[in-house]
């Protein structure tokens, strides 16, 4: 009967360890996010983290969960403005835009009608 509690201590304490990991990596990426912390503070959190790591985390998720929470949403709306500039940058223009500005260019007199329907036919085709 010993091994089977010794196996559901080491599956425990497996679950306790891999959930610290995870608050922890989370409780760093935070550091470096936040930019109103300053460096030094910023080591001696990371500090201890490695020496007092359960008090140390749980000191800083009360202290600051909430900014957390917001750094940690503002980066993934950050995230998803530049993927989404960067697809309409490699995507490039709608047909229709494209002609819009080759009208506006035949209109200010910088192209001329032939280079114009080439470039609407090249749009369109």
């Amino acid at each position: 009967m010993s091994n089977f509690w010794d196996i559901v201590l080491l599956i425990l304490s497996t679950f306790v360890f891999v959930a610290y990991l995870l608050v922890a990596f989370q409780i760093i990426s935070d550091l470096f996010r936040n930019q109103k912390m300053g460096g030094g503070t910023k080591a001696l959190w990371i500090i201890g983290l490695i020496f007092i790591p359960m008090l140390t985390a749980l000191i800083y998720i009360v202290a600051h969960g909430s900014g957390m929470a917001k750094r940690q949403q503002d980066a993934i709306e950050r995230a998803k403005s530049d993927t989404e500039a960067y697809i309409r940058q490699v995507a490039g223009k709608s047909p229709a835009e494209e002609i819009s500005a080759a009208k506006t260019l035949l209109d200010a007199g910088t192209i001329d009608a032939e280079e114009f329907a080439r470039i609407k036919a090249k749009a369109l085709g």
